[in-house]
C-alpha cells in the first residue's frame, strides 16, 4: 500500500499541497474556515478521515541523520520534526510519524492530550519490539516469521493482498486557498524565527553525576542556572516540568528551579575568591533545595497549578486579583523539561548503544528566552534541545549550548573527577 502511494505521480489539486498549513497558523482563521469550507460534502468526508485516524504518517523526500562531524546535522533533524515546512505536518493530530527518505524516523506530537512520558513510553515500546522482538540486528534471535532481510524488507510472502490506498478528495475554492496561504505565511514567520540547536553532550553523563552523590536532574538544573547567568548576566524565572502521575489524571506541576540557594551557588561559581569547598557546600544546599521542590511538585505541594486554579475561579466569580495578574504575567525566560528515557526495561542500552534516543524538544516560551529540553541517555550521554528566537538578538541557541557544556564541566571540576 505504501509503495502505491509513493508511486502515485498525480498532482495535488488547487490548494491541496499547502492545506495542512491551516493547522499551523492562527486558530481563529482555521476554526472559521472549518465551518465555512469543511462542514459538508467531500471536504467534510476527507477531514473526517484525517481526524478519525489514530495518527498521521508523513513520508519525507529529504534525508536526515546524525553526523558526528557536523554539529548542524542534528539541528536540521530536530527542526524537520519540530515544524517541518509548515504545511507538511497535520499539527492538530495527536502525533505524526515522520519517515525520512533514508529510513530515519521521528514524530511530531500535539501536546494537549499527553505529556512527554506517554509519548516516550509509546516510542520505546514500538522501537524495542522492532529491534529486539522482530530484529534488524540479529536475525538469529528473532522469530523467523517476523524478522527483516538485509534489504530492510520483511521476510516472508504476502498472502493477503492489501487494500488499495484511497486518495482524499478536496474541493477548495479561491477564497479558501487565500486563507490557506495566509496561514502558511503565519507558519513560515514562526518557524523561520526558531533557532534550534540539538547538543549531544558525551563528555560524561549521569554515571559521573551519581559519583558526585548528586541527582542527575539537580546537577543539570544547576548547570542551566549557571549557564543562563553567564549568558544573560542575571537570573530569571525558571520552569521545570514535573509529573503528577501519582494522582489520577495527573499531568504536570512546575518546579521553580531558580531559588535563593541556586542563586547563591551561581554567584559563588563566578566569584574567584570563593574556595572549592565553599562552592561545593553551596552546590549541595542548592541541589537539596531543588530535589525538595521536585518532591513537593510531584506530591501536590507545588505552587503554579494552585495559582492557575485560583485564576480560573477568580474569572468565574468576576473577581479582579492584582496579585494573580502580576504573578501569572511573569515570563518564563528559561523553560526546561527532562524527557524521560527507558520508560520500560525492554531495551538494554548497553547491548544496543546505537539505539539511544535523542529525545525531543519544544520552542521557547518567552520571546527573549530559551526552551531547553534534555534527555539523560544511558550512563554517558545527555542530549539538550535548545531553542530561542532569532528575532531577539540577546539569545543564541548554539552559544547557549556552549555555556551549558562549560557549566557542566565546571561543576564536575569541583569534585576532582
Amino acid at each position: 500500500m505504501l509503495q502505491k502511494i509513493l508511486d502515485d505521480e498525480s498532482e495535488p489539486v488547487e490548494g491541496e499541497e499547502h492545506l495542512a498549513a491551516l493547522t499551523a497558523g492562527d486558530r481563529v482563521p482555521w476554526a472559521k474556515a472549518r465551518l465555512q469550507y469543511f462542514a459538508k460534502g467531500v471536504n467534510k468526508s476527507s477531514l473526517d478521515a484525517i481526524e478519525k485516524a489514530a495518527f498521521c504518517l508523513t513520508l519525507e523526500d529529504e534525508a536526515q541523520d546524525y553526523d558526528p562531524n557536523d554539529h548542524t546535522a542534528l539541528d536540521r533533524f530536530g527542526s524537520a520534526l519540530l515544524h517541518g515546512k509548515g504545511y507538511d505536518r497535520w499539527f492538530d493530530k495527536s502525533f505524526s510519524l515522520v519517515v525520512f527518505s533514508n529510513g530515519r524516523i521521528g514524530f511530531n506530537a500535539e501536546h494537549s492530550w499527553a505529556d512527554a512520558p506517554i509519548i516516550a513510553h509509546l516510542w520505546e515500546h514500538a522501537i524495542t519490539d522492532d529491534i529486539v522482538s522482530i530484529g534488524y540486528d540479529d536475525v538469529s534471535v528473532c522469530h523467523p516469521k517476523y524478522s527483516y532481510g538485509e534489504d530492510g524488507h520483511c521476510i516472508g510472502e504476502v498472502k493477503i493482498q492489501p487494500p488499495n490506498p484511497i486518495r482524499l478528495q478536496w474541493e477548495i475554492s479561491e477564497q479558501c486557498c487565500n486563507i490557506i496561504e495566509n496561514s502558511l505565511q503565519v507558519a513560515n514567520n514562526l518557524l523561520e524565527d526558531v533557532d534550534l540547536h540539538v547538543l549531544m553532550h558525551n563528555a560524561f553523563g549521569k554515571g559521573l553525576m551519581k559519583r558526585c552523590k548528586m541527582s542527575p536532574d539537580a546537577y543539570i538544573q544547576m548547570g542551566l542556572q549557571l549557564a543562563y547567568f553567564r549568558d544573560a548576566g542575571k537570573f530569571c524565572l525558571t520552569y521545570e516540568a514535573s509529573m503528577t502521575r501519582l494522582y489520577r489524571e495527573g499531568r504536570t506541576e512546575t518546579v521553580r528551579s531558580c531559588t535563593v540557594d541556586s542563586c547563591n551557588f551561581v554567584r559563588a561559581m563566578c566569584d574567584k575568591s570563593k574556595t572549592k569547598e565553599e562552592k561545593k557546600a553551596l552546590l549541595s544546599k542548592a541541589t537539596d533545595s531543588h530535589q525538595q521542590g521536585y518532591r513537593d511538585a510531584m506530591t501536590g505541594k507545588g505552587i503554579d497549578r494552585h495559582l492557575f486554579c485560583l485564576y480560573v475561579v477568580s474569572k468565574y466569580l468576576g473577581v479582579d486579583s492584582p496579585f494573580l495578574k502580576e504573578v501569572l504575567s511573569e515570563p518564563w525566560r528559561l523553560s526546561t523539561s527532562q524527557t524521560p528515557h527507558q520508560q520500560t526495561d525492554k531495551l538494554d542500552l548497553v547491548k544496543y548503544p546505537q539505539h539511544i534516543s535523542g529525545g525531543g524538544g519544544f520552542g521557547p516560551v518567552a520571546d527573549d528566552g530559551y526552551g531547553v529540553s534534555y534527555v539523560v541517555a544511558g550512563e554517558d550521554n545527555i542530549f539538550f534541545h535548545i531553542s530561542c528566537k532569532k528575532s531577539f538578538s540577546g539569545t543564541n541557541s548554539f552559544k547557549f549550548g556552549k555555556r551549558i557544556t562549560q557549566s557542566l564541566s565546571d561543576i564536575k571540576d569541583l569534585f576532582d573527577l
